[in-house]
């Protein structure tokens, strides 16, 4: 590791893109990035029902968060290169439902098994973030809040994932890793796309999307957003 921000991810970038509005975050109070914190804003949060709008297949991504020392911590997985399509990028454990799972929660826990061999009997919910609809896939994605009561022991399954990562809170806060940027799409439509710059990795698209969301949610700072 050289300790250089930015991964080898492909960004698709459009022709025409500018620079988008500074993080919202630079003056908030970091002292509410503590579990017990992070708890309370979310049994306070309802995200909107998404109705009237068509999708292919349901999903379910699991945002989990464990405490160590002074610090609250988000677990990433970067996608294996051996993944037909996303190769190498950051996400969180999650996938399709399948006909076993009996609600979002289940294929939540399932996926993050057979990710990163997550005991299903760790993880606590403790929220949920907006729903959203994919672009491409047309994909119905529900993200997931959890808490685990330390660093648990994890093992990436090879097939899908090529590396977990521990992230702390009080660096995706950090003014160096945050931007935004403002890209028009091919129907003339403006989009703002956040990113993540981390040691080694870019986190951006949906993944970095819901990370903008719930840290505006733990400090405190209302946005709405479209997560596609």
């Amino acid at each position: 590791m050289n300790g250089t921000r930015g991964g080898e991810q492909k960004i698709p970038r459009p022709r025409n893109w500018e620079m988008g509005s500074t993080p919202p975050w630079q003056k908030e109070n970091q002292n509410k990035l503590m579990l017990r914190s992070i708890e309370k804003s979310l049994e306070q949060f309802r995200p909107p029902e998404i109705t009237g709008e068509k999708h292919e297949r349901s999903s379910s991504v699991m945002i989990p968060l464990y405490e160590e020392g002074t610090q609250v911590y988000m677990i990433l997985t970067r996608r294996s290169k051996m993944m037909r399509h996303h190769t190498s990028e950051i996400s969180f454990p999650g996938g399709n439902s399948e006909p076993e799972d009996t609600d979002e929660w289940s294929t939540a826990k399932r996926e993050a098994y057979e990710e990163i061999n997550l005991d299903p009997d760790l993880p606590k919910k403790i929220g949920m973030l907006d729903s959203f609809i994919t672009v491409g896939s047309k994909s119905f994605v529900t993200p997931i809040v959890a808490t685990l009561e330390g660093r648990p022991e994890l093992k990436a399954n090879p097939n899908e994932v090529e590396k977990i990562l521990h992230v702390p809170l009080s660096e995706l806060l950090l003014p160096e890793v945050y931007h935004e940027e403002v890209w028009e799409l091919r129907d003339g439509q403006q989009r703002k796309i956040h990113f993540f710059e981390l040691i080694g990795d870019t986190v951006w698209g949906a993944t970095g999307s819901m990370i903008k969301q719930f840290l505006t949610i733990i400090l405190g700072i209302q946005e709405s957003e479209d997560i596609k």
